[in-house]
């Protein structure tokens, strides 16, 4: 199975300049959670999701009318329409990403893949395990500050690096 059969195509995209209302509001009208950001031609430069305004803009205390620039994230990584689904698993789990946008050769979105997506791509192709899905899922869950073992068994939050003073 190839990441155009199960892809969302032709998903709602934003603009450098649009706000993060805007964003907002798509999300809510489309019922998704991330949205690729783009240029003219339609080459992602970017990507804004739900966390991102929850969190770099609520969060932050700044106006909705912030534009995306200043709190997407740049440099969206990819997956290609021909790539087999078990790349795309592979390099969403490696990215801990929920979803990733799906482009042709010249950095323009096509589609996008999401957790969802490939959970129900289980049900249509009897080559995608259930345990599959589920590793997939753990692995792109995973926290990226793992809590370490202490050495008499407990375990130990990560501390902050020290500033010197």
């Amino acid at each position: 199975m190839r990441a155009r059969d199960i892809m969302t195509k032709d998903p709602q995209v934003c603009r450098r300049e649009d706000t993060a209302r805007r964003a907002a509001e798509i999300m809510r009208d489309k019922d998704c959670g991330v949205i690729p950001v783009v240029d003219d031609a339609r080459r992602i430069i970017g990507i804004v999701t739900d966390r991102d305004i929850a969190v770099r803009v609520v969060g932050a205390g700044k106006n909705p009318e912030t534009r995306l620039n200043e709190v997407m994230t740049p440099g969206a990584k990819c997956c290609s329409a021909d790539d087999d689904l078990r790349d795309v698993e592979h390099k969403m789990a490696e990215l801990q990403v929920r979803r990733i946008p799906i482009c042709d050769a010249g950095g323009r979105v096509l589609g996008i893949i999401s957790q969802a997506d490939i959970a129900r791509a289980a049900g249509l192709d009897s080559e995608v395990s259930e345990q599959e899905i589920a590793l997939v899922l753990e692995q792109i869950s995973e926290p990226a500050h793992r809590p370490r073992p202490r050495e008499n068994g407990g375990v130990t939050q990560p501390q902050p690096p020290q500033t010197q003073v």
